[in-house]
């Protein structure tokens, strides 16, 4: 028989664990439980350590531990942990800081002190599926993306096996998209334009990668990178890359075109998030 974790985590006393989170490992009933435990450490929590103290509360065997996805990539409860966590953040009780950390935001720790362990099937079921269309970053979407959303979310029970598997691709991009955007905010600025740089090669910039080179930093007046388009960098782009939460207006472009002007360039490309 395989052996079960006999300790508790710190933060693991007054779950409150249902049979529901145990036998199925269901992300909707373990999003309380990945709360309790970020609650005991209000300075966050690295990823890994959660589901290892998940996995001690709900006395999984190593057999369970070792359970993968049909896919064979990850393991099931780590699956449903990371599930768990993007329902928290998606009701605005918890956040990722920088990739592979989680920490309760300040609603997030309220909302555990109104309602002490263990929830109401009501209140999981609202941290499950009550916040469905909430994108995770502020970012710029199209109406067609939007309304893509919130029907996925919204699907009948009768919807045809195609359809279902649509629902989830569509929730799966939008919750990749999310985290990615979220991991770029926290990367430093000399960072982002290498990765800025390493998009613009892979989308046929540049003979090989050498031609893109970074060049920002103090006093690079407005220019972040430049690509060379011949082996004797005659004709160069120039590029600008900035982490933007808003619409990029005339300011920036003008402001853009005037370090083009600078350069004496006659190309240029203006990329942000």
């Amino acid at each position: 028989m395989a052996a079960r974790a006999r300790a508790k985590p710190e933060g693991a006393a007054g779950v409150g664990v249902g049979p529901e989170c145990h036998r199925h490992l269901s992300a909707r009933a373990c999003s309380p439980l990945r709360a309790r435990y970020l609650a005991a450490h209000p300075e966050g929590a690295i990823a890994r350590d959660v589901h290892l103290a998940a996995s001690m509360v709900l006395e999984l065997t190593d057999t369970d531990r070792e359970e993968r996805l049909p896919s064979g990539v990850q393991p099931v409860y780590k699956n449903r942990a990371g599930w768990a966590h993007d329902r928290l953040k998606r009701a605005g009780y918890s956040t990722s800081p920088r990739r592979g950390y989680w920490q309760l935001t300040q609603a997030g720790r309220e909302f555990l002190i109104l309602h002490p362990a263990p929830l109401s099937d009501a209140l999981v079921e609202e941290i499950a599926s009550g916040h469905d269309d909430v994108v995770l970053r502020p970012i710029v979407t199209t109406a067609e993306t939007s309304t893509t959303v919130v029907a996925a979310a919204s699907l009948p029970s009768v919807a045809s096996p195609d359809d279902r598997l649509d629902a989830a691709v569509t929730e799966l991009r939008a919750t990749a998209t999310a985290e990615l955007l979220e991991t770029l905010s926290q990367v430093s600025p000399k960072f982002f334009e290498t990765i800025v740089l390493d998009v613009l090669h892979k989308l046929g910039y540049g003979t090989n990668r050498a031609d893109l080179k970074r060049v920002g930093g103090t006093g690079d007046g407005g220019i972040d990178g430049i690509i060379s388009l011949d082996r004797l960098g005659l004709e160069k782009v120039y590029v600008q890359a900035k982490r933007w939460q808003n619409s990029v207006g005339r300011p920036e472009i003008q402001g853009f075109y005037g370090a083009l002007a600078g350069q004496r360039a006659t190309k240029g490309i203006f990329i942000t998030t």
